[in-house]
């Protein structure tokens, strides 16, 4: 059961596969996402990577890769031990050749009842600027 979950959906006159190719440059994220400060990943951008990301003035935070589907979605997960951060970013074909960017943040396990409303909008709160400076780069290519 989710205790804790929040979404952000733009549009944009991108394709998909342009979204898709910034979101597989892992090392390119801090280009349109002002909340890293340093990013890096293990291997390659598929199942099972993990990725440190190092957020301005704060502790490194590792994700780790657990759904891929190129030119559509990847999720990753931040593993506490009593709760778990699940955050979905998904990309959908709109029939102008644009697409649909969606970011979805669920925070479930047994302490997400404590940890959520108060980790949840600090870790959302970026969304709609992170994902507007995509759109920007994603339409400017």
């Amino acid at each position: 059961m989710v205790m804790w979950e929040y979404e952000h959906t733009a549009e944009t006159v991108a394709s998909p596969e342009t979204v898709w190719r910034l979101w597989a440059d892992v090392p390119g994220w801090g280009t349109w996402n002002a909340e890293i400060e340093k990013v890096e990943i293990d291997g390659p951008f598929a199942v099972g990577a993990r990725i440190t990301m190092t957020p301005p003035d704060d502790e490194p935070v590792v994700l780790k890769v657990v759904e891929v589907a190129e030119n559509a979605l990847f999720v990753d997960q931040l593993d506490a031990g009593d709760f778990v951060v699940t955050t979905t970013h998904r990309v959908e074909p709109l029939g102008d050749g644009g697409s649909r960017i969606v970011y979805r943040t669920e925070i479930d396990g047994p302490a997400a009842d404590q940890v959520g409303p108060e980790l949840g909008p600090a870790i959302t709160a970026d969304f709609p600027d992170t994902v507007a400076a995509l759109v920007r780069l994603a339409e400017g290519r």
